[in-house]
């Protein structure tokens, strides 16, 4: 019998997922296996691709600048998002029962805190684009120790979300209060965690489109003075494309959780969102490897820098031959446009 103000500290995982309404199945179903395998194969790719990331900032001291400081860092809270998603994958399905409720609120924790950085890191570097962009600016003077605070303050921000739930922010003394997608946690944190999300996207939606109305203006000022040349009309279709990427990735990739997390948060009971979850996680752990696409693969020296890096692996270059290395310095449509007013790029792919 369930009374009312008193805490559950030593019941089972089934006990709580009992009392939400959540199956917990004692086998593998085919839907298990299926998550699983899909599971491992996008977090080996999430960990492989933001490894090289990091490795390619590392090795290229022309990355050794304020928004790709912000890139490495993006890169590091995906690869965690990997190892978090991987551990996870170990210890679902069946041998979820098995979890004590330490184990089970460090799994949660796990993927909370990283995907808060992830979250988090988006709009930190959506703030520097803004910052550089209206300097005219390839990349913005923020002194490196304001870098270094900033990035602390991701990840305080992320640990301190990530770890509430465990501490204070359940359900185990008011089991009418839990979850039906995380039955330990309270539906309130989860709306919680989705309004926040909403508003990043809303902020980034409002940075960009800022960027992009600035850039128009200054692309069809300089054009009233210089002929017409296909590069200032290249630069605002780049511009666009852009955008469109970074915003249509964060959208397709979050906006189904968000909205599951959201109806079981408001304690929607007709909402069947146990049907879904697991696949709209699933979608949510991918946007940590389309982010290295969307802000590392397109900047052009970045994928010079992967190849050098791969092809010192599978070829065992000496390093007489790695330093004999010359980057080209060739500008594409979609990379970096030079403003003949002053010479500063207006715009690279990082944006």
């Amino acid at each position: 019998m369930v009374t009312m103000g008193q805490c559950y500290y030593n019941e089972t995982i089934g006990f709580f997922y009992n009392n939400s309404g959540k199956e917990l199945s004692s086998h593998w179903r085919p839907k298990d296996v299926v998550v699983v395998a899909l599971g491992l194969t996008v977090s080996v790719l999430v960990l492989l691709t933001n490894l090289l990331v990091i490795a390619a900032i590392a090795s290229n001291r022309r990355f050794h600048q304020p928004i790709y400081y912000l890139l490495g860092n993006l890169a590091a809270a995906d690869l965690f998002a990997g190892v978090a998603y991987l551990f996870l994958m170990f210890h679902t399905g069946p041998r979820t029962a098995r979890l004590s409720l330490e184990g089970w609120f460090v799994r949660q924790g796990l993927l909370d805190t990283s995907l808060t950085a992830s979250v988090a890191t988006l709009l930190a570097i959506a703030v520097e684009r803004h910052r550089s962009v209206m300097a005219v600016q390839l990349h913005s003077r923020l002194p490196r120790g304001r870098v270094v605070l900033l990035i602390v303050g991701v990840w305080v921000a992320a640990l301190g979300l990530g770890l509430l739930p465990a501490h204070s922010w359940h359900c185990l003394c008011a089991l009418d209060r839990c979850s039906r997608m995380a039955p330990l946690l309270s539906r309130s944190y989860l709306a919680v965690w989705a309004l926040s999300s909403l508003l990043v996207f809303l902020l980034m939606v409002a940075v960009y489109t800022r960027i992009f109305f600035y850039v128009r203006r200054r692309v069809q000022r300089m054009a009233e003075h210089v002929s017409c040349h296909p590069r200032y009309r290249e630069t605002t279709l780049s511009l666009v494309k852009t955008v469109v990427i970074i915003l249509g990735a964060f959208v397709v990739c979050w906006t189904p959780g968000q909205v599951v997390l959201l109806l079981d948060g408001l304690g929607c009971k007709s909402c069947n969102v146990l049907a879904v979850e697991k696949y709209f996680l699933l979608l949510a752990e991918a946007n940590s490897l389309v982010n290295a696409v969307v802000y590392s693969c397109r900047d052009a020296e970045m994928r010079r820098t992967f190849r050098r890096l791969l092809c010192g692996l599978c070829l065992r270059r000496s390093t007489h031959e790695s330093a004999r290395y010359a980057p080209s310095t060739r500008t594409g449509p979609s990379t970096r446009i030079m403003l003949p007013e002053n010479g500063h790029p207006l715009m690279d792919s990082t944006l």
